[in-house]
């Protein structure tokens, strides 16, 4: 197979070839100066290394009626191999419409695993029965691995509380001659999530494609589990083509557990209260993390005209585990009636919140309740008065 393919390049540089020696015979090379045909590549010169299998992508313009052209390749260095591509088929000819015609064909060329550091041309001819051009391309051979794909992220290390979802921003940049699919993935601890989303898009990948020379950007997004402990969790990441093997690491600093709440001491958010009549009720604040917080604010939300009142009103610090008393002091509305009310508790930091709900049973005394009392005082002041005057002597 493969000598029927050398013997058909060959062929086509030679028809090539002679083609336009017999087009130089006969006087149409003056043709050629009309810029009827131009064959052309985005990228003339490129950087390689040896063992590189690169291709250059050919377009063309006919400024006359479509024709059948003839390409040839000459000059390609010792060691060198190279040939025409089209539709995925190796081809000697292309037809050429008038106007223009992109990316047409291409000229696939493979650098020996030999070559020596330097810079080589091969020269492309296209052929056709009036107009004829042709244009050099130079590679650039290289070894040095500066010219190696490359995974970058801007702060790879990164540093938050317990329930922080860290970002970020990776690129990997292609410097081969070739298009590449990169397989990505990470080496997560477990329970942790993380998910890989290219740059101004919302979907998450498992791949991404990155043209030859160019680069492409990635959003990292890591998810530490629930309850995670305060540490230094290395994650290493990778972006994997046909070719190359692209490592990085990632690194996330969790500085501790935020956790805050508030509660009766005896677990009953529930108290008995009178109306306009100042009542004091304990309240628990506790740190329930493992990290101090710093500046804890006491607020509440009660019924319209209640009073609420804290005897500390502010914690300036509370250790992780620790407990702080507060006496909480209620004042129902003087026109409160009987019955339950709801209101809330809540301890904040810039941290983290906590709240809880109380219930509070208002009682109240009617006139009619006080007019019964006196009533009944001043019966049983009056019989004793009977019996002290009539009673035995």
């Amino acid at each position: 197979m493969k000598t029927r393919n050398v013997i058909r390049k060959f062929t086509a540089a030679a028809a090539g070839m002679m083609l336009t020696a017999a087009m130089t015979l006969s006087g149409a090379i003056p043709a050629f100066a009309d810029g009827g045909l131009d064959m052309s590549t985005a990228y003339p010169g490129i950087s390689v290394k040896p063992g590189d299998a690169i291709s250059f992508n050919l377009d063309f313009t006919n400024a006359g009626a479509g024709e059948s052209v003839a390409l040839s390749a000459s000059k390609l260095p010792d060691g060198f191999t190279g040939y025409f591509e089209g539709d995925g088929k190796n081809i000697s000819n292309v037809y050429v419409k008038n106007g223009d015609n992109d990316k047409l064909a291409s000229y696939n060329v493979t650098v020996p695993d030999n070559a020596a550091e330097g810079s080589y041309t091969v020269t492309l001819n296209a052929a056709g029965e009036s107009n004829a051009d042709s244009i050099t391309l130079t590679m650039n051979v290289s070894s040095e691995e500066l010219g190696s794909s490359k995974l970058t992220t801007e702060y790879p290390e990164q540093e938050g509380a317990a329930g922080t979802t860290f970002t970020f921003n990776s690129t990997i940049q292609n410097n081969s001659s070739n298009n590449q699919s990169f397989s990505l993935s990470a080496q997560a601890p477990d329970g942790w999530k993380v998910a890989f989303t290219p740059s101004g898009a919302s979907t998450q990948v498992a791949s991404a494609d990155v043209d030859a020379e160019k680069s492409q950007g990635v959003t990292i997004t890591v998810t530490p589990p629930d309850g995670v402990q305060a540490g230094d969790y290395t994650i290493p990441i990778s972006a994997v083509s046909a070719s190359e093997n692209l490592t990085s690491q990632l690194k996330v600093t969790i500085t501790g557990t935020y956790g805050l709440k508030v509660q009766a001491p005896s677990g009953l958010l529930s108290f008995n209260a009178n109306a306009n009549k100042k009542t004091a009720v304990t309240v628990d604040v506790v740190n329930d993390g493992n990290i101090a917080l710093n500046n804890i604010n006491l607020t509440s939300t009660a019924p319209s005209d209640w009073k609420v009142e804290f005897s500390e009103s502010s914690i300036d610090s509370l250790d992780a585990g620790a407990t702080k008393e507060v006496t909480m002091y209620v004042t129902p509305s003087n026109a409160a009636v009987s019955g339950d009310y709801a209101m809330t508790v809540q301890a904040a930091t810039t941290a983290t919140t906590a709240k809880s709900d109380f219930r509070v049973t208002v009682k109240t005394q009617t006139v009619w309740g006080l007019v019964g009392v006196v009533l009944i005082a001043a019966i049983v002041a009056g019989l004793a008065g009977v019996f002290k005057k009539y009673g035995r002597h």
